[in-house]
């Protein structure tokens, strides 16, 4: 049952807790194929984005019965846990059952359950340091493009919904090993040719004025902000999936900002711009149950 539907989530905004689940819910087809079959992790505000917050990668033990979910091992987790029962993305009453508990922000890996480690994306999450903006951080997204190319793989773009920007590519057959040393390969080379602008290690003294490019997102313990998923700021802005042509026409940070009004619009005239990510037949959920 859903649940103080007129809780005031987004302050700035007056973004109600009814407006994210009714945005969970327009932006549904779009998104929850790219979460099919991935594991979860939720991140929620109870009381709102100017409230505390958790991630909660553990499935509620209180939950309805068709949610779905699948044990996974996870070694080396921070609560020493031997494997986590994961929330499995796909389907539209786990979405909006999420959204009902403030689950604002989803977060997946870059396989899908049961092919752990084994993933169908790859991705660079381009992250600028300050003064450096999205603005720079599609310019290396447009030096990357051909890198990718070369290798027979076609980048989509999406923002971060906060201050940087992502990369994801379909791959097959590889490991989230070989997905993390072609990253690294390849983020290595820029930082080489264009030291001014690109770096590809996290030490923050190198950092301001240039674009990370973070290549450990590939690592099969970690996650990633799905796409159209909502990010917890002063709006109600999202991870949203952008045009080339977007890419290269970005010349202010407020060019690739978009509001969950602004998703659900786009989707309804341009589709899914994420596509090109989708295996054929990997976005169809798995029975994990």
């Amino acid at each position: 049952m859903l649940s103080n539907l007129d809780k005031v989530l987004y302050p700035d905004a007056g973004f109600t807790k009814a407006q994210v689940i009714d945005y969970y819910q327009q932006i549904a087809p779009a998104m929850l194929p790219h979460i099919a079959s991935r594991p979860v992790t939720i991140k929620r505000y109870p009381d709102g984005v100017s409230g505390e917050f958790f991630f909660q990668k553990n499935a509620p033990a209180r939950r309805p019965d068709w949610v779905p979910t699948a044990r996974i091992a996870s070694p080396g987790s921070a609560r020493s846990r031997d494997s986590i029962e994961y929330i499995l993305g796909g389907d539209l009453p786990t979405l909006i059952w999420a959204a009902n508990l403030a689950a604002l922000e989803l977060h997946a890996p870059m396989w899908r359950y049961p092919a752990v480690g084994k993933p169908d994306l790859l991705v660079f999450d381009l992250d600028p340091g300050p003064p450096a903006t999205v603005v720079e951080c599609c310019e290396v997204a447009l030096m990357l493009r051909p890198l990718l190319a070369e290798r027979q793989l076609r980048p989509a773009a999406k923002t971060s919904g906060s201050k940087g920007l992502q990369l994801y590519a379909a791959v097959s057959g590889m490991t989230s090993e070989a997905t993390s040393e072609l990253a690294k390969d390849l983020a290595e080379r820029l930082a080489a040719r264009h030291p001014e602008l690109v770096v590809s290690r996290m030490a923050k003294a190198l950092r301001p004025g240039k674009v990370l490019i973070d290549w450990s997102q590939n690592n099969a313990a970690k996650t990633t902000v799905a796409p159209y998923s909502l990010r917890a700021g002063s709006a109600p802005t999202v991870s949203t999936p952008v045009s080339w042509d977007e890419v290269a026409a970005c010349r202010r940070p407020a060019d690739l900002v978009f509001t969950a009004d602004d998703v659900v619009g786009r989707v309804g005239e341009s589709g899914d711009l994420f596509a090109a990510t989708l295996a054929p037949g990997s976005e169809r959920p798995l029975s994990a149950r």
